[in-house]
């Protein structure tokens, strides 16, 4: 797993069971405290908004504006917690190839390189927290700077803790070095800053795909990778104010949308935790677990329905792979293989609603989250199929000796298990699609169910348990938050550039018209998966290509829906998708192994991608 993240079994979704190996250090104790108590406000509030609105018919006007408040707060502590646990998403996959003493050079170069960017920013946002003191909010009546100063909080505790960690375990020869190559290479570019503002273009490849280039081979957390390039770009090649940046980062994390991203990732924590994910899998191993490839067809059909609940690819393989590889392994499949129809059906789930990317995605790209919740069910239907197909002809050497029909009983005993777990992801879609309820308020609704039916029929939480899944939750929403708050200052400053429109106008005029658009976003999408994963891709890429798709007449959602897939392939394409090898970290199969048999399983996905992109009947047919 080294070579993805030392957070065991991170990914953008996080997962109770999988993350809960870290412990945070006691000094964090009261910062992770105070996270919890605002993650059980927003829950709070916002249950209290729906009940008020739909029971009573009387909504709350201050909620919305309390519960935002409470989520960039609750984003930055939640930054600074994963930041003290290690849990921020980055690659290693450079570093893992590096001996020990020369790993240990990078680590400490990386972080010097993360808090010169921490140093240079916290008084540019502690500026520009003084500056919203002036602005008044609607609801509560109260400056707005109260908010925002959530961002130099965050940002100045999370400048102690690289510093304690650089003092901790990197060597004093190492940090002096890296600190002086930073400063020497500071105060080049800013003699040459006059020279660098005339290369135009060239500055973004330069200092934009460059430098985030090369701190993901630092294995600079990926937030911290285009906060550092784009820091770069302001201060050394433009004339922009860098309050600006935090503007921009502001921005980036407080869509009123986003609210329903940690309320997701607590829903797959409770899903873990009560077993509801392991009741849908017991009941769908009954129907179809005596057919030839039928644990196959188990475990994508589990992870097509787990993931209508949690929203998190992490916690969807958690869930099922425990409860299915022991007997897959009894029937003959190897653990590379399975390790392939893990990963690959993780990616085929991804569109199921609650899915985090489709509520990123049409936070930013102004896409209606109803419809790209009911397209997304269809799409995964079609890699469904594509994926059973391709497990159907593996398994056609598949030893049946001694397996038998379950019994009616057992299947009817099993069903009413899974009955209260399987309305749950119906519920989601349901509501959203139909407009009864938003994304946000939808994600309160099946919280607070789970955690009544998981009390009431599958056992329950203990409290200290409880506890860390709100400490987990709140890490994992920082690390999230934090990405799509960088990746939107460097989408405006690409946007400033006018490098946007250039880009928008040659892709508009390629020969071939939508067919060759599709397929270079395709190739793009696929490659920024393997890197960047969903979320920072949708950011900064979704404001240049969305305009073009519509102007080559390709329906919002079907573009949707081709870019979403497209990435979530690369994210498991060896050797760099990040969910590649957490899979591999989930089913405890080395990535040397399973790295040759997932090909093929790949190979089915892109089918289904192609037959997604030229059909858009498959994207539009339901909405």
């Amino acid at each position: 797993m080294n070579a993805v993240t030392n957070a065991a079994g991170s990914d953008l979704s996080g997962s109770a069971e999988v993350l809960q190996t870290h412990r945070g250090s006691l000094l964090m104790r009261p910062v992770e405290a105070l996270a919890v108590v605002l993650l059980a406000a927003i829950v709070g509030m916002l249950i209290a908004g729906v009940v008020s609105r739909y029971f009573f018919n009387q909504p709350i006007v201050w909620i919305d504006e309390a519960a935002s408040i409470a989520f960039l707060w609750l984003a930055m502590l939640g930054t600074a917690i994963a930041v003290d646990r290690n849990e921020h998403l980055r690659l290693t996959v450079l570093l893992s190839r590096l001996n020990e003493r020369r790993q240990g050079m990078a680590e400490t170069f990386g972080l010097v390189l993360t808090g010169t960017f921490l140093v240079v920013l916290l008084p540019f946002a502690y500026e520009y927290a003084i500056g919203e003191m002036e602005i008044t909010s609607s609801a509560l009546n109260i400056p707005v700077g109260y908010r925002v100063a959530a961002l130099a909080i965050g940002l100045a505790l999370m400048l102690v803790l690289v510093l304690a960690r650089l003092f901790k375990s990197s060597h004093l020869i190492d940090v002096l070095v890296s600190v002086a190559v930073v400063l020497g290479v500071a105060a080049a570019l800013w003699y040459l800053s006059p020279s660098l503002r005339s290369l135009g273009d060239l500055n973004i490849v330069i200092f934009l795909a460059g430098g985030t280039a090369l701190c993901l081979a630092l294995g600079v957390p990926i937030a911290f990778c285009f906060g550092i390039a784009t820091l770069m770009f302001l201060s050394f090649t433009t004339t922009m104010p860098l309050v600006v940046m935090v503007s921009r980062m502001d921005e980036g994390m407080s869509s009123i949308i986003l609210l329903s991203v940690p309320v997701f990732v607590l829903l797959g924590c409770i899903l873990d935790a009560t077993g509801m994910g392991k009741a849908i899998v017991d009941f769908l191993a009954s129907l179809l677990g005596h057919v030839k490839a039928g644990m196959s067809y188990v475990l994508l059909g589990s992870l097509f329905l787990v993931s209508g609940i949690s929203g998190s690819k992490v916690s969807d393989m958690a869930t099922v792979a425990p409860a299915l590889f022991p007997e897959m392994k009894r029937r003959g499949h190897k653990p590379s293989e399975m390790i392939a129809l893990l990963a690959t059906g993780a990616a085929m789930a991804d569109t199921v609603p609650p899915s985090i990317v489709l509520i990123v995605l049409g936070s930013v790209a102004g896409v209606s989250i109803a419809a790209l919740f009911t397209s997304g069910f269809a799409i995964a239907m079609v890699l469904l199929v594509a994926l059973a197909a391709f497990a159907r002809f593996k398994a056609r050497h598949e030893s049946m000796e001694g397996i038998h029909r379950a019994p009616g009983k057992f299947i009817l005993k099993a069903s009413l298990i899974a009955l209260p777990a399987l309305v749950l992801p119906f519920l989601i879609r349901s509501a959203v699609a139909g407009g009864a309820a938003t994304a946000t308020e939808v994600s309160t609704i099946a919280v607070l169910y789970a955690l009544i039916v998981g009390m009431v029929l599958y056992g329950g939480i203990a409290p200290r348990k409880l506890y860390r899944m709100l400490v987990e939750t709140a890490a994992m929403s920082g690390a999230i938050l934090l990405i799509l708050g960088t990746a939107a200052a460097m989408a405006w400053a690409l946007t400033q550039t006018g490098f946007a429109f250039h880009l928008r106008d040659a892709l508009a005029t390629l020969p071939g018209g939508w067919v060759s658009f599709m397929l270079i976003s395709i190739a793009l999408f696929l490659l920024l998966g393997c890197v960047l994963e969903g979320l920072p891709a949708i950011v900064l890429l979704a404001p240049i290509m969305f305009p073009v798709a519509r102007a080559l007449g390709i329906h919002d959602v079907h573009y949707s829906m081709v870019i979403v897939t497209a990435m979530n392939v690369g994210l498991m394409a060896p050797p760099i998708g990040v969910g590649f090898y957490i899979a591999c970290k989930v089913g405890n199969v080395s990535p040397d192994e399973a790295m040759g048999a997932i090909w093929p399983y790949i190979g089915a996905l892109l089918v289904g991608l192609l037959a997604i992109a030229f059909v858009p009947w498959f994207s539009l047919a339901f909405i």
